[in-house]
């Protein structure tokens, strides 16, 4: 990066530099990714193990919940997130101007509501307990949810878990319905758990994206955010070239058989770099179009308290050149 001369010199002030000035240049840090245990994200991690992802330029965060990642970006701890887009919105609200790099999935089914055995449809909701993830995309199924069953919020009773604690509270009979995704949702299916909504039935609104916090997008960090993008596209290409390899790699993060693995990408579209190009690079950009859309849906369901400012959210220069 040019340097002004005051930070230059105080650059030299600082190194134990050779006439040259060799090695005296400090690199710029890696690019802190906070990302969850999700299938979407879990490209990035497989590329971890892989040895594809140079640690020198990005350094994965694994955080505990969905909440932790977006916390971690709130607070400026990190440099990019896996996040889904409404929780994007939420955030650029608050001030902090993420910008989508990359889609990792598009839901088709992979976020549900599954209930106890015995209800089998929407209205059979009413009075019942129901666990939710606070945030933005809890906000936009139960919204969603609550549309579909002709349902008012105040006939059922939302109880706050996050993912990691409703397998716990499903077995205690704690809550009747929850809802969820992967891989929860397999152990709640498990358990008894029965679909009777999902993400197929409000469609093209939740994304899962790479944010990134606006202090990262500049040219000290350009080349590594490239890395970031190329590493997940090359191990995706690895799952759907060689997923025998790719589900024994992630069986341990996600606690399941390795034969289990590719089941919980069930009912998400994961997009590669041809996909990406067309969600992101667009005229218009179909993510700018999903985004209006998003934005106007959790506004009526009180996420958003302003008309949303989608100014630059996409970010597309970070995807590799398309082959020829």
């Amino acid at each position: 990066m040019p340097l002004s001369r005051r930070s230059f010199l105080t650059l030299l002030g600082s190194c134990a530099c050779t006439p040259l000035l060799s090695g005296c240049l400090t690199p710029v840090k890696p690019v802190k990714v906070a990302t969850h245990l999700w299938p979407g994200y879990i490209p990035l991690t497989l590329a971890n193990d892989m040895s594809w992802l140079d640690t020198q330029q990005v350094k994965l965060i694994h955080a505990e919940t969905f909440t932790d990642s977006i916390r971690l970006i709130e607070q400026g701890k990190v440099d990019a997130a896996g996040l889904t887009l409404d929780e994007v919105l939420r955030i650029r609200e608050s001030g902090v101007a993420l910008a989508v790099i990359l889609i990792c999935d598009v839901s088709a089914g992979a976020d549900m509501l599954l209930a106890k055995p015995g209800i089998h449809s929407l209205t059979e909701l009413k009075g019942k307990r129901i666990g939710v993830e606070d945030g933005a995309l809890g906000a936009l199924m139960k919204y969603e949810i609550l549309q579909a069953a002709g349902l008012k919020a105040s006939e059922v009773q939302f109880v706050p878990l996050t993912t990691e604690r409703q397998v716990e509270a499903w077995h205690h009979n704690q809550i009747d319905a929850t809802i969820t995704y992967e891989p929860t949702a397999s152990h709640i299916q498990q358990e008894g758990g029965k679909p009777i909504f999902d993400s197929r039935q409000a469609p093209d609104l939740i994304y899962d994206v790479i944010a990134v916090h606006p202090n990262a997008l500049d040219e000290a960090h350009a080349d590594a955010l490239r890395h970031l993008v190329a590493a997940h596209l090359k191990a995706l290409a690895h799952i759907n070239s060689n997923p025998d390899d790719a589900a024994y790699r992630m069986a341990r993060h996600f606690g399941l058989a390795a034969e289990q693995v590719m089941t919980t990408f069930k009912g998400l579209l994961l997009p590669d770099l041809d996909s990406n190009y067309r969600i992101l690079k667009g005229t218009p950009p179909p993510l700018l179009k999903s985004a209006t859309v998003v934005a106007e849906v959790i506004g009526k369901a009180g996420v958003l308290h302003h008309p949303a400012d989608l100014h630059e959210i996409i970010r597309a220069e970070y995807l590799p050149e398309q082959e020829s």
